[in-house]
């Protein structure tokens, strides 16, 4: 009989009856802004189970480890269970959302390399940016995890946009969350989806209509639902 763990803003996390599986539910609902706007989006669930499934299994090819073991329903994936690390892992090739806000360089501007930062993860404090040393003060990584989280980070940014690229899709930035597993190895974990990855539409040079993730929906600009059905079919094709 299976019991639920833990909820999250998009996903419920349920035991198994093997104690090293669970089982994650991706739900409809949409939140942004530290979950103060709320909402749901048509068939997100089923969307982003089958985008992260797609491209955790492209990763893995690329050998980098993941918490994937298989879906077994449309809104629902087998994943290994893992002892999330309290950090936010933001990889950042183009400057937007909160960047441009906290340094002033202009939306849009190509970053001259690719920049990974790192937040804590802590709602009560609004989920903050922390550097190394704060991550060594509170103990939340050791010097060697947070080597291993940049290094995966960057070669994971690496093959994710390139497989983007391929399907007329710029990233601009995304979210990583790692866990660590019974022996302590690092596995990529949560989802990799528009929730999670800033995707713009190389396809038109329309600022608004170029927007395929959920800046939709942070910014009232309609067409949620469709820009995610859109970024699944790009995914699933060849390209």
């Amino acid at each position: 009989m299976s019991q639920k763990l833990y909820e999250g803003k998009a996903k419920i996390l349920y035991t198994t009856d093997k104690p090293e599986i669970l089982l994650t539910h991706f739900k409809d609902d949409a939140t942004a802004f530290n979950a103060q706007k709320k909402g749901q989006i048509t068939r997100k669930g089923e969307i982003n189970c089958a985008i992260a499934t797609h491209l955790f299994q492209f990763l893995e090819n690329q050998g980098i480890p993941t918490h994937f073991i298989a879906q077994t329903a449309p809104n629902q994936m087998e994943v290994a269970a893992v002892k999330i690390l309290p950090l936010e892992v933001v990889v950042r090739n183009i400057a937007a959302g909160s960047f441009v806000a906290r340094t002033g360089i202009t939306s849009g501007t190509v970053l001259k390399y690719p920049l990974v930062e790192f937040f804590y993860k802590n709602d009560d404090l609004g989920d903050p940016l922390f550097t190394e040393d704060h991550i060594q003060l509170l103990e939340l990584a050791t010097p060697t995890q947070v080597t291993q989280l940049k290094q995966m980070a960057l070669t994971i940014n690496q093959y994710l946009q390139q497989f983007f690229s391929d399907r007329h899709l710029t990233l601009v930035d995304f979210k990583l969350e790692f866990g660590l597993d019974s022996s302590g190895k690092i596995l990529l974990a949560d989802e990799i989806s528009p929730d999670t990855c800033r995707l713009w539409d190389t396809l038109t040079t329309d600022p608004k209509q170029k927007i395929m993730d959920k800046d939709r929906f942070r910014q009232d600009l309609g067409n949620v639902a469709a820009a995610y059905e859109e970024v699944l079919a790009r995914v699933m094709s060849q390209n």
